[in-house]
C-alpha cells in the first residue's frame, strides 16, 4: 500500500498541475470579412457566429449601395439587416465596422462625393452608433473600439479611407509597362507628389494619439490594403507616401503589436511589409462574404493565398507569455484554406 500510494501522489500532482496549466491559457477570437451583397444570402456569417468570436469586424462594402438616393441607401441596409444570416450573427456577437467605397455611396469615391455626410448618418443609424459617440462629433467614421479579456487589451481602429481621400489618379494607358508586368491593364497610377491625402490631416492627427495608448495587441482596419505593392487598381500603394506616413508614425510612436486588417478586393491572402527599422507588417485580406472576382492581382508581398471562393478571416489569439497570433481564412464550404501563425514578440520593436 506505501508504495501504491507514493506512485499514486506524483501522477495527482502531475494531473492538477496539467488542468491549471489549460485553464491559464486564454483564447480570443475575432473574425472580420468585407463585400457583401445586401441581396445575396451569407452563410459565411452564420459560420463566423459558430466560431464564437468576441466581435466581428465590418472592412467595408458591407452593402452595395452605389447611389446618390439616399432612401434607396438605407433600403439596401434594412434589407441586408433582414437577411437571418445576419441577424444571427448580430445576436451572437459585438459588430464593429468601417466602410469602403459601395457603403460610402459610389465606386472608388472619395472625398468629393456629395452625400458623405448623409451616407455617414445612415451608417451610424444601422450600426446603432450611440448619440454621445465620439465618432459623431467629427467629419468621417474613423473610430477606435477595444476588445478586453482579462487583463489584455485589443484595440481596434477602424480607418476611414472614403471621407478625405483625394482624387486617385488615372493609369496613362499610353505610357504602360511591359506587357510582361501586368496581364490586364491597371486602372490607377501613384501619386508622386505628397499634396494629396488618403486619411485628412484631422484623422492622421487622431491616429497618432491613439498608436500611444497602451495595448497588447492592435488591429488596423482599412477597406484598402494596406501592405501590398502597387497593382494598379484601389490600394494604400496609390498614396505611396500616405503608406510611408503610416510606417513612420508607427515607428515614431513605438507602437507594438500592429496588425492590418483589410478588404476590397473580392479574395482573400495574407501580405507581408517589411521596412527597415520596423517589424513586418502583415495585412490579413478577407475580402468576399457573396462577391468573387477572376483573377488575383500580382503582389510580390503575399505570403498566403489566394483564395477565390467566399469565405470569413478568423483571428485567434492565445495569450500565452508570448502570445501567439493564428490568422486564418475559412471559406463557405468550412474548409480552412489559409492559416499562418506568428508570436507578438515578431510583431514588437
Amino acid at each position: 500500500m506505501l508504495t501504491t500510494r507514493k506512485l499514486l501522489l506524483p501522477i495527482c500532482i502531475l494531473s492538477v498541475c496539467f488542468l491549471s496549466c489549460k485553464q491559464e491559457t486564454v483564447v480570443t477570437k475575432i473574425a472580420f470579412g468585407s463585400c457583401g451583397s445586401q441581396d445575396d444570402p451569407q452563410p459565411v456569417l452564420i459560420m463566423a457566429a459558430e466560431q464564437k468570436p468576441a466581435a466581428f469586424i465590418f472592412l467595408g462594402d458591407n452593402i452595395y449601395g452605389d447611389t446618390d438616393n439616399m432612401d434607396t441607401l438605407r433600403n439596401k441596409y434594412t434589407r441586408w439587416m433582414a437577411q437571418p444570416d445576419f441577424k444571427k450573427l448580430d445576436s451572437s456577437t459585438t459588430l464593429f465596422a468601417t466602410w469602403d467605397d459601395h457603403d460610402f455611396g459610389r465606386n472608388d469615391a472619395g472625398k468629393w462625393y456629395p452625400y458623405k455626410k448623409e451616407s455617414k448618418e445612415i451608417f451610424m443609424e444601422f450600426f446603432k452608433e450611440p448619440a454621445n459617440s465620439e465618432r459623431r462629433k467629427h467629419d468621417g467614421i474613423y473610430k477606435t473600439e477595444y476588445i478586453q479579456q482579462g487583463d489584455k487589451t485589443i484595440q481596434v481602429i477602424l480607418l476611414d479611407v472614403r471621407t478625405f481621400r483625394s482624387d486617385i489618379l488615372l493609369y496613362d494607358t499610353a505610357a504602360k509597362l511591359p506587357r510582361d508586368h501586368y496581364f490586364y491593364t491597371p486602372d490607377y497610377k501613384p501619386h508622386v507628389s505628397a499634396d494629396s491625402t488618403l486619411l485628412g490631416e484631422e484623422q492622421w492627427k487622431w491616429l497618432g494619439e491613439e498608436l500611444k495608448k497602451p495595448a497588447d495587441l492592435r488591429l488596423i482596419c482599412s477597406g484598402s490594403q494596406f501592405s501590398i505593392e502597387y497593382n494598379g487598381y484601389e490600394a494604400w500603394a496609390n498614396f505611396p507616401h500616405e503608406q510611408k506616413r503610416m510606417l513612420e508614425l508607427i515607428k515614431s510612436t513605438k507602437a507594438n503589436g500592429v496588425l492590418f486588417l483589410t478588404g476590397d478586393v473580392h479574395y482573400a491572402e495574407i501580405s507581408r511589409l517589411e521596412e527597415p527599422g520596423l517589424y513586418p507588417l502583415y495585412d490579413v485580406t478577407a475580402s468576399g462574404i457573396t462577391s468573387t472576382w477572376d483573377f488575383a492581382t500580382q503582389n510580390k508581398n503575399r505570403i498566403e493565398g489566394p483564395v477565390m471562393d467566399n469565405h470569413y478571416g478568423l483571428l485567434t489569439i492565445e495569450w500565452t507569455k508570448d502570445p501567439v497570433i493564428k490568422m486564418e481564412i475559412i471559406d463557405k464550404f468550412k474548409n480552412t484554406r489559409i492559416e499562418y501563425t506568428i508570436n507578438k514578440s515578431q510583431i514588437q520593436f
